[in-house]
């Protein structure tokens, strides 16, 4: 149980790093530089910890995957990137991917 918390936690806090990514303007913009390295940080210390628990293949298949959904789904929200039947296909393949890896591990 505790895996899948550090999992989710990992999650959260690569979505704010990448958030922080992008704020930071290729660096230029101090705060948000320092608090990605910060959010990065805490994001693989959280994963090393899920991994205690469970398998690195669904751990990282489940970090990749949903942490790659929902960082298009901030970037379409926040940032107004544009969306496609593509992006939208691409999500939901994602999406069946990790769900058919959770049913089946």
């Amino acid at each position: 149980m505790w895996g899948w918390l550090y999992l989710m936690l990992s999650i959260g806090f690569e979505l704010a790093g990448s958030t922080c990514l992008k704020l930071s303007e290729g660096f230029t913009k101090k705060l948000p530089s320092i608090l990605l390295f910060l959010f990065y940080g805490l994001c693989f210390y959280c994963l090393g910890l899920a991994v205690k628990t469970i398998d690195i293949s669904v751990a990282y298949a489940t970090w990749a995957g949903l942490g790659t959904t929902a960082t298009v789904i901030i970037g379409i929200i926040k940032f107004k990137e544009s969306v496609s039947l593509k992006t939208v296909l691409s999500i939901a393949m994602i999406v069946a991917g990790v769900v058919i890896l959770e049913l089946f591990a």
